[in-house]
């Protein structure tokens, strides 16, 4: 195989030779480096969007979440939440109540109510976020509400009022009086202790925390919970934790990282990077049938040399892997080539922000982020030597036919 090598080298770098062949051949080696280039460059843009959306959930958004498949809560009483509680990457799990409700005080406002446990600030920087007031949801005495910076303002409320606001929920269960419709509703009365501000609508506009005891009640989930959250040790590989939860609980249940509650975006970015690289993907075939061509128009310029190879004692095997090396030297020099011009370009991009996004401060990066990851580079590679193997083949295949291997 390494004298086939060598040959193959020789017909593709030979300095004497100037024909059309190795014409074509060059171009297939600047296809296949221009397309694995523009692979590498658009996965890693695609990733630095992900990255950037990562960079921009909220704080108070928990590691993991975990939801039911269907229906709206989980029993909150099963022993495996005992038992992942009792993991070593686990460093805290709570249920969750959230559900909506009306708030009132000298306006009104349907909010999203999120029960929690006294402790939660241990696992989720809430206190970070808060701009008036201290983080507290009870006391001795009372029980208190954190509001959202918006839905605060459009009720008029703030921290420290002196008066209570009030949040509203329907029943659960029973019907709706007609004659007395306030009956079909669960009150409750909180005092705000403070007022946070993520720049995040989804949550300022309609986030309420409350005391988990009193989300009971009030939504009447006596031993229900719509959500666990978990948080990690510090470490711990969140991913292998979600796969992991996964496992565990199975169908019934959908287990979810940050990125993953990030919502449609996140996931549309997913989709739309891998529908690009498949039509990238697709456009790289079409390059490398260059290949196919090159490599059979080189079998027919070669039959000469071929002729002399038999007669110096060359077999027919010897003679075909000739031509398998070539097609492979040309995938392997066009991969190699891309490779190094996307790698190169991406931290262009990286460090000196080449391609800008419009005007300064127009939007929320200046460039186009860019991440490279070394996982997307593998399988493009991989994807770009397999090509070349198959369309390598083909003439090769031809030959073996030809020569009665």
């Amino acid at each position: 195989m390494r004298l086939a090598i060598r040959i193959a080298s020789r017909y593709l770098f030979s300095k004497k030779s100037h024909s059309a062949i190795n014409i074509i051949s060059m171009i297939s080696v600047c296809g296949v480096a221009i397309i694995t280039a523009a692979l590498i460059c658009t996965l890693s843009v695609y990733n630095g969007f992900s990255q950037l959306i990562g960079s921009l959930l909220s704080d108070i958004q928990p590691e993991v979440k975990i939801l039911p498949a269907t229906g709206k809560t989980i029993d909150g009483t099963l022993a495996v939440w005992d038992e992942i509680a009792s993991w070593e990457e686990v460093a805290y799990i709570t249920p969750i109540i959230e559900d909506a409700a009306l708030a009132v005080y000298d306006r009104q406002q349907p909010v999203h109510v999120k029960g929690v446990p006294d402790d939660y600030n241990t696992a989720v920087p809430l206190d970070k976020t808060i701009i008036s007031g201290e983080y507290a949801l009870r006391d001795e005495v009372t029980s208190y509400a954190i509001m959202g910076a918006v839905a605060a303002t459009r009720i008029e409320a703030g921290a420290n009022y002196s008066r209570p606001i009030w949040l509203y929920a329907p029943r659960r269960q029973g019907r709706v009086n007609l004659a007395n419709p306030a009956a079909s509703f669960e009150s409750m009365r909180f005092y705000v202790s403070s007022v946070f501000y993520t720049n995040q609508a989804e949550y300022d506009d309609q986030y309420v925390y409350i005391p988990l005891d009193d989300a009971r009640i009030l939504f009447d989930y006596p031993t229900e919970a719509t959500s666990f959250e978990l948080t990690t040790v510090e470490g711990a590989s969140v991913s292998h934790v979600v796969d992991r939860l996964q496992k565990l609980l199975g169908k019934q249940y959908v287990v979810q990282d940050r990125l993953m509650q990030g919502g449609d975006l996140f996931r549309w970015i997913q989709i739309e990077k891998w529908v690009t690289f498949l039509i990238l993907a697709f456009i790289l075939l079409i390059a490398t049938f260059n290949i196919v061509g090159s490599l059979t128009m080189l079998i027919v310029d070669k039959q000469d040399d071929i002729a002399t190879l038999r007669k110096l004692g060359a077999d027919d095997r010897l003679i075909t892997n000739i031509f398998m090396a070539e097609g492979w030297l040309i995938s392997m020099l066009g991969a190699l080539s891309g490779l190094i011009i996307g790698v190169v370009l991406c931290w262009l991009q990286q460090e000196f922000g080449l391609l800008r996004l419009g005007s300064s401060g127009s939007f929320i990066v200046d460039a186009y982020p860019v991440q490279l990851q070394w996982g997307d580079t593998l399988i493009v590679t991989s994807i770009v030597l397999l090509l070349g193997a198959v369309t390598a083949g083909y003439p090769a295949k031809i030959l073996r036919r030809k020569l009665g291997v």
